[in-house]
């Protein structure tokens, strides 16, 4: 079935960009297309698992949690992984845990379908104690936890988590409204991303990176919005909401000096297929789809790999989600086969057994 859409070149590199992306196009130099991308499974469950975590089931830590936990923090009265989504995506809260790393490098998710500090992390703020008597019973309960905890052998990583937990809430009443506080900013800055939840995300996501959280999850939407395998056409309106907010973000994230150490990573978790699904739908395609990535030491104004004559499988310099993971922590300084934790008798990883930097993409 042909694309409803056309293809246009773009930018001095000449990028190929959709119709439906007529903002983004204009970054077409900013960005490195992925075109042979593919994965394991074709349902939305394992794969949505795969790229966020490595594995097809619920059993292993988030990307984000694995960068938190190799990199550390540099906001300690901040999460140093936040997740934005407006409602519940398929899977829901593994697509951020922590697994078996210790419980301060989960996701916090934030809920951006209203973006009002003052409801957007509710009871945050003690109205009832000054900071200074809550830092007194604080103390008083963490030495009690600690006493617990000893009694136990100082091993039990649920209880430690617990007491960092509470240590990072106390914090978070500085700066965590502040933060999602998005009338702080200037009405030329609101009105280049546009308006919507998408948006407010966005820009949130910003604010948070400025503020060194270590990694943003923004998910468009409630549910698996995307998942169009009636009419691909309306593929329209979403790529609408979602164009002026990405390109405004890449262009704040310049004017503010973020971009070279901010990577941007834009996808799903598979592709669709080449032939129609019914009359104008199409179905799901794990063997060979894009992403794009922008900023953080990537190569801009190209494209990599290709699939098929169809658009059906990758053929060309293919890279698998492990690839992509092993690049990603290469990027961010990692090697992904150092970074690693003892679970269960053995060493675990992002890129489990495999995974190739692909260094034909890094600047």
């Amino acid at each position: 079935m042909k694309s409803p859409f056309r293809f246009e070149k773009h930018g001095e590199s000449g990028l190929e960009i959709s119709e439906l992306f007529p903002h983004l196009s204009r970054r077409a130099d900013d960005l490195c297309v992925i075109r042979s991308m593919h994965t394991n499974i074709p349902n939305h469950e394992p794969s949505l698992l795969m790229m966020t975590s490595g594995e097809t089931q619920p059993t292993r830590p988030s990307m984000g949690s694995w960068l938190l936990y190799g990199l550390g923090t540099e906001n300690e009265n901040l999460p140093g992984f936040v997740v934005l989504c407006p409602g519940k995506p398929v899977v829901g809260p593994a697509l951020w845990g922590n697994r078996f790393l210790p419980g301060i490098y989960q996701g916090a998710q934030i809920n951006n379908s209203k973006m009002d500090p003052r409801t957007v992390i509710r009871d945050i703020n003690n109205s009832a104690l000054t900071l200074e008597a809550q830092r007194e019973q604080l103390d008083l309960l963490r030495a009690m936890n600690e006493m617990h905890l000893a009694q136990r052998g100082g091993q039990d990583n649920p209880l430690e988590s617990r007491i960092q937990s509470m240590e990072m809430a106390f914090r978070m009443q500085t700066e965590a409204q502040e933060v999602f506080d998005l009338s702080r900013e200037t009405e030329a800055t609101r009105q280049a991303y546009g308006k919507g939840e998408f948006a407010d995300g966005c820009l949130a996501a910003r604010r948070l990176v400025e503020r060194g959280v270590r990694m943003v999850q923004l998910f468009y939407g409630n549910g698996q919005p995307w998942d169009d395998h009636e009419n691909i056409a309306s593929h329209a309106d979403k790529a609408r909401a979602v164009d002026q907010p990405i390109a405004a973000l890449i262009d704040d994230l310049k004017a503010r000096g973020l971009f070279e150490d901010t990577l941007i990573l834009w996808g799903g978790e598979f592709g669709r297929t080449p032939v129609s699904e019914g009359a104008k739908g199409r179905d799901h395609n794990n063997h060979g789809f894009s992403v794009w990535l922008a900023g953080g030491g990537v190569k801009g104004g190209m494209a990599y790999g290709a699939t098929d004559e169809f658009g059906f499988a990758a053929v060309e310099n293919k890279v698998h989600v492990h690839d992509l993971h092993a690049t990603i922590l290469h990027l961010m300084g990692i090697d992904h086969e150092r970074l690693t934790y003892r679970y269960s008798g053995r060493d675990f990883r992002l890129t489990d057994v495999h995974g190739r930097v692909v260094n034909e993409i890094i600047a």
